[in-house]
């Protein structure tokens, strides 16, 4: 009997170690790899400059709450155009890797799809992955991979206004 009861307080213990082992993995790998692209509060942005091939660059200011094309004079932005590039600080990021683990140009880094800057941060949009509906997202000296969603768009023809 005693040795069946060593048995058991044995098998306790060792089931204890790898549950506090995995628990030490887990937060170190989510405080080591960020869950969002960026750490900033998208509500807190209060500049945004968009290119994308073949568009004149974009760029925008926040002023008294409100989204601005910076300019002279300012013209009104899109709010919801916005508030989507905003939102990309908190797409999700599956997986981060160093910069160096990639050849640029074969993931699309070289010529980017889009080069999204939020305040002083900028996001490099490559290709996407052959494993699924994700894209590569240089952020500084890493490589994500966020859900093809998170792509910024070129504006649609009317929501962009004119001066009169």
């Amino acid at each position: 009997m005693r040795r069946a009861v060593r048995q058991q307080l044995a098998l306790v213990l060792v089931v204890a170690a790898l549950a506090v082992t995995a628990l030490w993995q887990w937060r170190h790998d989510a405080s080591a790899s960020p869950a969002t692209l960026l750490p900033l509060d998208p509500d807190a942005i209060t500049r945004v400059t968009l290119a994308l091939p073949g568009h004149p660059t974009e760029r925008y200011v926040r002023h008294d709450g409100h989204w601005w094309r910076d300019g002279e004079p300012p013209v009104a932005a899109d709010e919801g155009r916005l508030e989507q590039l905003t939102g990309i600080a908190a797409a999700q990021a599956l997986g981060w890797r160093p910069l160096s683990d990639f050849d640029p140009a074969r993931i699309g880094l070289t010529h980017p799809v889009a080069t999204l800057t939020l305040d002083d941060r900028t996001l490099r949009f490559g290709d996407t992955s052959a494993t699924g509906p994700l894209r590569y997202v240089q952020v500084g000296d890493r490589v994500a991979l966020v859900p093809i969603l998170a792509t910024p768009r070129p504006p649609k023809r009317d929501a962009i206004q004119l001066q009169p």
